[in-house]
């Protein structure tokens, strides 16, 4: 038979309430809307715990960088297409940004909504009868940029935003983030993953073209981390697998060439959901010499909104 046994709570030692610390108080917590309903009034109800904590801070961090450290924004395409491009835009209009980092859908999603008006489509149904991602215009248009690209020596990013401002008529140019850089001047920089989208499988591409251009802008991009000593920040916005992998080459290549610099930047990733390679190749390893790395999770078209607000908030409260 077996012999069950049973703590004896009589035994054990309480503490009084006192002495035991709280990590969380009445000072933390969320205050209800009030007379003023503007977008500070909001901010500043928030609790000053977990998330709504973490997201104060990037706000803070990236205003304090703006026009004094790098700040270098990596985006996805998701990004893109629910429509937060044109905050971006803002961001680099008030000096914040200081180099634009776009995966290879990004680009194109902001490449036809500059210049057809419209991107996004249904890739289930495109798929069942070939159709996905075989648009005429996207493809020519974008191979032939790729292309005057290679022959003049520029990068990728450069090639998309010289063909845009040369294009006779534009549908779309006031949302284009890449049209935004250009005029801000902002380097952009695009970082192709060969075969992972709809203008590698257009009759015009050319994985010469692609690939010296890339190549060049992954160049680039490593030549803009040294501005994140001491105080710059990286956000890497919605991009899963390419530009983590991307930042943690060219990381490595700034801090060879740099002397080990740059440390000492916050690195952020906001994500619908947690992804390995973000995690640790923007949030963790790249911060464990010093500096400061945190993940947001939350829908783009929510949570983008709400820290590029911060973030202006911030500056105008200088």
């Amino acid at each position: 038979m077996t012999d069950y046994r049973e703590a004896d709570l009589s035994r054990l030692k309480t503490v009084p309430i006192a002495q035991r610390p709280n990590r969380v108080d009445p000072s933390l917590l969320a205050h209800p809307p009030g007379a003023d309903r503007s977008f500070a009034a909001f901010w500043h109800a928030l609790p000053d715990l977990l998330a709504a904590k973490d997201i104060r801070d990037v706000a803070r961090r990236v205003a304090r960088a703006a026009g004094r450290h790098g700040v270098v924004v990596m985006l996805g395409g998701h990004v893109i297409k629910v429509g937060v491009g044109p905050l971006l835009r803002q961001l680099m209009r008030r000096g914040v940004i200081t180099h634009l980092a776009l995966n290879g859908s990004a680009a194109i999603h902001d490449f036809e909504l500059a210049a057809y008006g419209g991107t996004s489509e249904d890739v289930a149904a495109g798929l069942a009868d070939g159709t996905f991602g075989m648009a005429e215009e996207t493809g020519r248009e974008m191979n032939a940029a790729i292309a005057d690209g290679a022959r003049s020596g520029t990068g990728l990013g450069q090639a998309f935003t010289d063909y845009l401002r040369d294009r006779p008529l534009l549908a779309a140019p006031d949302v284009s983030v890449l049209i935004g850089a250009s005029e801000q001047g902002v380097p952009v920089t695009v970082h192709a993953t060969v075969g992972a989208d709809i203008i590698h499988q257009h009759p015009t591409a050319d994985g010469a073209a692609l690939g010296a251009t890339s190549y060049r802008d992954f160049k680039r991009l490593a030549a803009s981390l040294p501005a994140l000593h001491e105080g710059g920040v990286v956000l890497n916005l919605g991009s899963a697998v390419v530009m983590p992998e991307v930042f943690l080459k060219a990381l490595t290549v700034a801090r060879n060439l740099n002397a080990g610099k740059p440390t000492g930047f916050t690195a952020c990733d906001c994500d619908m959901q947690r992804h390995y390679r973000p995690r640790v190749n923007v949030v963790e390893r790249p911060t464990l010499g010093g500096g400061w790395g945190v993940q947001l999770t939350g829908h783009h078209e929510i949570m983008i909104p709400l820290l590029t607000w911060a973030v202006l908030h911030e500056l105008d409260a200088r």
